[in-house]
């Protein structure tokens, strides 16, 4: 075999066909590239990720300790645990212990409960099956630790057990007084299971107080202590994101305002970092989670690193004042808004200030001396009406004259149009706004026919921010929502029209990021996870392919969307590409002829194909990557590619120029 045809089959097989026509045949397209004059700079951090604690996105998820309700904050503070009954030959016997929930003389003020077991005689023990089930490996590693107090010498033993009741794990605690005291050992499970339980034991008679009782997986993102699930941070990772939003959403605002997201208490030691009712508890009558509560294990710092990790900006959200207008409504009066805007003045000095200023020292003091170098911040999540507008001004005028190098990102409300759409806007015009947040969860129809919903944006005016946005493939917030390619190549054939149009939208995010199979609310999502396995959606390979092919300028291209053929072209100044995005959708093959012009065109051009015979298709736990990239290359002619597009496919082509 030759090498020509040798690298003909290569390119057919990885590309999955997407493969070589002739030339020159009749039918074909012709999407001319204008290399020679690339348009305005555009943001190469264009596509990123938004994060949200929805679906049990970060206690159980993203953050990934083992126990539920540790420091016994929830509502009800025995939530989660249970006494274990002692078992003689005659069957099941009364406990030989108490439990009780104290507050006198806690570890801290932030969360005053506590347990204190009692045991009548050794062996009185407790259990928690953690978030849906406690996920171990054989041969991991699990840091077991806790708070303990006891007035006389005692003993703890931990053991995990499987879903049959065998053991597959054990430790031991002493070395306990009179004071609280943390102490850890560590658990190496011999068994793999996904829902395993945790049980601890009085080994001695006598009283013991436990608070913070902890299971936490030593193999974490780069190893942290309280570090973050490796899977889901390596799918991140992999996404090559721009951004990280955080920490939400109308998770920011509250349903009312005691129970916002206040950053200062997620922060410094994480026992002190207050717990409170997760907002999305009972939002939604098909799919109540009483049980879920925020412990702000992962704050605000753990934000920062994450960001900083994956390579990615960091963008917070503040709340301005205002909680959920779906919800209470309930907002600050205007005089009483000062401790909002200090909030995100201490903020700034938080990620950016030095190690001599109080809250710059405050990072230094977590293992951070370096700025986080933050120069973006949201003022309110998803609110609307002239409330909003006028807490804004105050923000502004505030945040604007102590660091003007920070962007302000605010809302343009919850709809992608309508009354309180426009009203915003051309109030953010008047005002000279710096990025507006859009939010659109609309059927895959609309995002089709949106695709060039920017084509005529005003150039001078404020950026968008695309900063909430997923097909409902059913309606929206409905429950039998589907992450299939029909949803997420509509989703493709839209983002060719935010990267054409790079001069007006800045950035861009798939929300929301993050489900637990057994525990979720809302649907779609880009990642779905259990207790042990993760996988990525259709839907995340889109925006993994997005954000993978970034540029530094638009180039003008023609065939833009048409007869169901959608495209963007951009030119990367630091790799010296021209990239080209073409979306089919379409049931029948498409024959394109990309052709390049104003440069010259160097070697083969890499492409990158994402396509399935049935817009249905979808990824699970047992098929991850049903739906998924294919790689492969192709040659130029005398600056033309030939091309087929496969039916209802993305397509990326690199093309080397000069």
């Amino acid at each position: 075999m030759n090498v020509k045809a040798a690298f003909l089959i290569l390119f057919v097989s990885a590309l999955g066909a997407a493969g070589l026509a002739m030339r020159g045949e009749p039918s074909a397209t012709v999407i001319s590239v204008d290399a020679g004059h690339p348009g305005a700079a555009i943001s190469t951090s264009m596509f990123g990720i938004f994060f949200e604690d929805i679906n049990f996105g970060a206690d159980g998820g993203l953050y990934p300790e083992r126990i539920k309700n540790r420091s016994f904050e929830f509502d009800e503070p025995l939530a989660g645990w249970h006494q274990i009954l002692a078992i003689n030959a005659g069957g099941i016997d009364s406990p030989k212990g108490s439990m009780q929930i104290r507050t006198d003389s806690p570890l801290n003020r932030m969360n005053p409960h506590y347990l204190r077991l009692t045991a009548e005689n050794a062996g009185f023990g407790i259990s928690n099956t953690g978030f849906r089930g406690i996920g171990v490996e054989t041969g991991a590693e699990y840091r077991f630790s806790a708070y303990v107090r006891a007035g006389v010498a005692n003993k703890l033993r931990a053991t995990l057990t499987d879903e049959a009741g065998k053991e597959i794990g054990s430790a031991i605690l002493t070395g306990f007084g009179r004071d609280w005291k943390r102490i850890e050992s560590v658990v190496r499970a011999s068994g793999t299971s996904e829902h395993a339980q945790f049980n601890l034991f009085v080994e001695q008679k006598g009283s013991v107080d436990l608070d913070m009782v902890s299971l936490f997986p030593v193999d974490t993102w780069n190893r942290r202590p309280n570090g973050l699930r490796k899977d889901l941070v390596q799918l991140l990772h992999d996404m090559h994101p721009g951004f990280i939003r955080f920490p939400g959403g109308c998770i920011v605002e509250g349903r009312v305002l005691a129970t916002r997201y206040r950053w200062k208490n997620t922060i410094g030691d994480i026992a002190e970092r207050k717990t409170i009712v997760n907002r999305w508890n009972d939002e939604f009558d098909a799919r109540p989670a009483p049980d879920y509560f925020q412990s702000f294990g992962l704050g605000f710092y753990e934000y920062f690193q994450l960001a900083e990790d994956v390579g990615a900006k960091p963008l917070p959200i503040l709340n301005c004042g205002m909680a959920c207008e779906f919800n209470s409504s309930e907002t600050a009066p205007l005089d009483q808004i000062h401790e909002y805007i200090q909030d995100a003045l201490d903020l700034i000095e938080f990620a950016n200030g030095p190690a001599t200023s109080p809250w710059g020292k405050l990072r230094a003091q977590m293992g951070h001396p370096a700025s986080f170098h933050l120069n973006m911040i949201g003022v309110g999540n998803e609110q609307w009406g002239p409330h909003y507008l006028e807490r804004y001004k105050v923000f502004a005028a505030a945040l604007k004259a102590k660091h003007p190098e920070v962007e302000l990102v605010v809302s343009a409300g919850p709809s992608p149009a309508g009354e309180q759409f426009d009203y915003l806007w051309s109030n953010w015009r008047k005002l000279k706004a710096d990025i507006v947040d859009e939010h659109y969860y609309m059927s895959p129809e609309w995002f089709r026919s949106n695709a060039g919903r920017y084509d005529h944006y005003d150039r001078s005016g404020p950026k968008v921010f695309a900063g909430e946005y997923a097909a409902q493939t059913s309606g929206v917030a409905k429950s039998d929502n589907r992450n299939n390619w029909l949803g997420a190549i509509s989703e493709a054939a839209f983002m060719t029209g935010l990267e054409r149009n790079g001069d007006v939208v800045r950035m861009a995010s798939y929300a929301p990021l993050l489900a637990n199979v057994d525990a979720w609310q809302w649907t779609p999502d880009a990642i779905w996870f259990d207790n042990l396995r993760s996988y990525g959606t259709p839907n995340y390979y889109v925006q993994s392919v997005f954000a993978n092919n970034t540029g530094t300028r638009v180039v003008p291209v023609s065939g833009a969307a048409r007869d169901g053929l959608y495209t963007s072209a951009v030119l990367n100044d630091g790799t010296h590409e021209v990239i080209v995005k073409a979306v089919n959708f379409g049931s029948a093959a498409a024959p394109v002829e990309i052709v390049v012009k104003g440069m010259k065109t160097q070697g083969p051009a890499k492409g990158t194909t994402l396509a399935v015979s049935s817009l249905a298709a979808e990824n699970s736990l047992e098929h991850p990557k049903s739906v998924a990239p294919e790689y492969g290359s192709v040659r130029f002619e005398s600056g033309t590619l030939a091309v087929t597009l496969r039916p209802n496919s993305l397509n990326v082509f690199r093309v080397a120029v000069r």
